[in-house]
């Protein structure tokens, strides 16, 4: 259909034609006026007509509401925390008007309680959350690499046990880690029971199976020609493991250490149990004190750490982004 104000044959009717071709427009919705868009354009472009506003919504329009919703949904519990850290009342029937008072001075009481070492919980989350972040990567590469490359009996086998051991909550072997830490520590009190060391041992063996499993699909997709050229040139698999391989898998080695950090950061039940003095406890443990007391629950000192704590995994992901959304193999195989 030829539009008005062009003539067949022309080269402006033919990009007229090839634009609605191109972007399927119906045969009985074509017939824009390209020639007029084209004189009003100061900047010399085509610029089609916008779009009617109903069937801009019902296309795509609708999408942006969806995800406004979505921020809002997500956003909501943030400022409610951040607003009640702010709030010198301690409750949270005061803290139901967002920022309706501005104190800092229940971060202040947060690193003024002997009784209640924030900095100490911490610093202790600090320590057991990086090592036990670093040791689960380096582990579950060696494992992942190990099913990934070579070929050994009991191979299958010991994929599927990975899986399915998973299955099976940690609650569940909760009183055997606890006899097991405390006859430890009448042996070896470095690792036993009340032991920061001992409680990254329990991490480091929970978190093993699933990690393992998930790097090894992430493994397979590196190509195998990179391991015989490197075989070629006389290359053992120590060699290609670290020189080669966990560069090609730096994303998934990211996302493994972050993960990680923030299961041991948020875990509860296993730390509470195993570490008893205040000065070894991690942040998940500490901050239950401000509200665990029935008559003396402070919300406001508890959002103030709660928000303080955020700060660890938001710098972590910031630090790891650029591994996290990089490519896999790009540029690996020529």
């Amino acid at each position: 259909m030829t539009q008005p104000g062009l003539q067949p044959g022309s080269g402006l009717a033919a990009n007229a034609q090839a634009l609605e071709e191109a972007a399927g427009t119906p045969p009985e919705r074509r017939g824009i006026n390209y020639a007029a868009a084209l004189e009003r354009d100061p900047s010399g472009k085509i610029k089609l007509p916008r779009r009617p506003f109903p069937r801009w919504f019902r296309e795509t329009g609708w999408r942006h509401l969806v995800g406004l919703a979505m921020l809002v949904f997500a956003a909501f519990p943030l400022l409610y925390v951040l607003s009640a850290s702010l709030n010198p009342g301690g409750t949270l029937v005061t803290a139901n008007s967002l920022f309706s008072s501005f104190d800092l001075g229940s971060y202040v009481e947060l690193f003024n309680r002997p009784q209640q070492p924030y900095g100490a919980w911490f610093m202790n989350t600090l320590f057991i959350g990086l090592t036990s972040a670093a040791g689960t990567v380096f582990l579950g590469a060696l494992a992942a690499y190990a099913f990934s490359r070579m070929r050994f009996t009991g191979r299958r086998v010991g994929l599927m046990t990975l899986l399915l051991v998973q299955m099976f909550p940690q609650l569940l072997a909760m009183v055997a880690i606890f006899l097991l830490m405390s006859s430890i520590a009448e042996i070896f009190p470095a690792i036993g029971l009340n032991s920061q060391i001992g409680l990254i041992m329990i991490y480091l063996g929970g978190a093993l199976g699933v990690n393992t499993y998930l790097m090894y699909g992430f493994f397979n997709t590196v190509p195998a020609s990179i391991d015989e050229a490197a075989k070629i040139d006389g290359a053992g698999h120590a060699r290609i493991f670290f020189t080669i391989i966990l560069r090609l898998v730096a994303p998934i080695l990211a996302v493994v250490g972050l993960l990680s950090f923030l299961g041991t950061m948020s875990e509860f039940v296993i730390a509470s149990v195993i570490l008893i003095d205040p000065e070894k406890q991690t942040l998940a443990v500490g901050l239950y004190q401000f509200i665990s007391q029935e008559t003396s629950r402070n919300w406001s000192v508890f959002a103030a750490g709660a928000v303080l704590a955020a700060v660890i995994p938001m710098a972590l992901f910031l630090a790891l982004q650029r591994f996290i959304v990089g490519g896999l193999t790009a540029g690996s195989v020529k």
